[in-house]
Parts: C-alpha cells; structure tokens; sequence
C-alpha cells in the first residue's frame, strides 16, 4: 500500500502568498463613490425617513396696480416623500477548531479578519445592487431604476398622478449618441442643478468610449483616486458600474439622491455570539438605511441602449 504522504511534502511546508485575491466581486463605483460622498447621511432614528418638498407655487400671485383688491386664498404647495428603512447583513461563523488551526506561525493570513473582511465586501455587493434596485423586492432599498422612471411610486408619491416628480426617461432610442445624451443631459438641468455622475455598463462605457476622439479621452481625478477608470461628459464622469442593469445608462444628481444610514448599523460588526451546544463564534455585519430622491426630475435614464 503505498503512503499517502511522499518523501518531499513530509519535510517542506506549502508557501501561501500572504494576500487574499478576489475572485468573486465586481465593480462597485457607485456604492463606492456614494459612501465617500456628502450624499450618504446620518439619520438617529425615526419611524420613516421624510423628506419635505415644495410642488406647487403660489396660486394667489400677480401684477397688480394701485388699490385693486388683491387674492388672499391659500393653496398646498409644500408635500412630503417618506421612504422606509431597510436591513441588509452579511454573516461571519468562525469554529473554535478552524481560530486555533489558524494561529501562531502556522496562520499565513489571518482567517477571522479575511472572513470579516469578504462579509463586509458582500454587504457592500449587495447595497450596489440595491442602488439599481427596480422596487420588486419589498425588502431592498428603492433602487435607480424605480427613482429614475415615469410611472412608479417613490417616496410614497405616484409618478403617474404628478408629473412634477418623474424623472427624465429615455425608453425609445436602441443606439447611443452624443446628441440623445446631450438631450437628457439638457431636460435634467434646472438653473445651476444638473446630473453630476453617468453610470452604465460596461458595454455602454465602450459605446461612449468610441464616440469620443482620442484626444477627449479625460479621465476624473475623483474617480481614479477610487481606483475606477472613467471618462467625461459635460464635465462629469462616465462610469462603467457590474451593477447596473444591462441596456440601462443613468444621469444622476447626486445631492439629490441620498443615501442615509443609522450611525449604530453603519456597515459595522455587531458582538460576537456564541452557541450553548456549539464551540464556534457567530457575527454580523450590518447596514440599515434607505436610498431616495428629493428631486426626481434632475436625473435622467436610458432604459434600451443596445449599443
């Protein structure tokens, strides 16, 4: 019978690269960039997150000359959106067996913090996937596609009843162009108020990409500090998110898409747990909070770019 162990491994350790490689998530720029940003927001509580809005103007408003009576009736003009808070967790179970086997000399990397650390990049996933969110799944945070449309209910307010709370939407034109762009761009711009980021695939990034001449081809300086490639229209960053939804290019005005969070479960580990019956360690990481908008019609979308 022959030994299971040869002559060589009996007496030479394995050598393990001190790094851990990623080999499952993608890119993330929009979550990346949001939780850098002033966009993402401390709330301490509360049962909703309400967001006061101005919707009408004065009815009772005019020229007027000398003594003529002038209109005293009131209308509404203020309103409200309130958006739901929102849990999101990512698990850690360590055993007692696998810390010990995993110390000392013998623990190339340190198997707790690389199970922490691929929980907190799961979550982080999971939270890029919701800012794209279509509003199907009563537990996510409401997502670009159900902010950014015509015809859904944000914050509590129906899109189709009000027209002053659709956003700019696109459904028609299959290839891009720079003028269809330059088109949204110009219906999402309100005074000195514009989309200040452009997030797509990375099919479309290529599509804008080829449109450009080379020597357009600029890269933000914000972005690159997050480590993502991007490039520039109208002055703003054109990025390439995994998690946008295929056919999908978005226009957004980041101050008035906010992501708030509960400072107490701010991406954070709660305490450590420990079964009665079980030698192992149990944790979580957990976010809650909720994404919404405080002016729809500054964002623009895409919903149909093939190429």
């Amino acid at each position: 019978m022959a030994l299971s162990i040869n002559e060589l491994s009996s007496i030479t350790h394995k050598w393990i690269q001190p790094k851990l490689h990623d080999n499952i998530f993608d890119s993330n720029p929009y979550t990346q960039r949001m939780i850098r940003s002033s966009s993402y927001q401390s709330r301490d509580g509360g049962l909703t997150i309400d967001v006061p809005l101005n919707y009408a103007s004065v009815s009772s408003s005019g020229w007027f000359s000398g003594t003529e009576t002038l209109n005293t009736t009131d209308n509404e003009v203020l309103t409200g959106a309130s958006y739901d808070w929102k849990n999101l967790y990512a698990n850690v179970t360590i055993s007692e067996e696998e810390e010990l086997k995993n110390s000392g000399s013998s623990g190339v990397l340190n198997l707790l913090k690389s199970k922490v650390m691929v929980a907190e990049k799961t979550l982080k996933d999971l939270l890029g996937t919701g800012l794209y969110s279509d509003g199907t799944d009563a537990k996510s945070i409401v997502g670009l596609r159900d902010i950014v449309d015509v015809d859904q209910t944000v914050g509590g307010i129906s899109q189709s009843t009000y027209s002053w709370w659709q956003a700019q939407q696109d459904t028609t034109t299959t290839t891009l162009t720079m003028s269809a762009l330059n088109k949204i761009y110009t219906d999402c711009t309100v005074d000195n108020d514009s989309p200040t980021v452009c997030l797509t695939t990375r099919t479309l990034f290529n599509s804008y990409y080829s449109l450009l001449q080379p020597q357009q081809r600029f890269q933000n300086s914000e972005s690159a500090k997050g480590g993502f490639n991007s490039l520039l229209f109208n002055g703003i960053p054109v990025l390439a998110d995994s998690h946008c939804p295929a056919n999908h290019l978005f226009l957004v005005h980041e101050p008035s898409a906010i992501l708030w969070y509960h400072p107490k479960r701010n991406i954070v580990m709660e305490d450590w747990m420990k079964p009665t019956n079980q030698q192992v360690k149990i944790s979580r990481v957990l976010f809650m909070g909720a994404f919404g908008s405080t002016n729809n019609r500054l964002h623009g979308s895409f919903t149909g770019l093939t190429s």
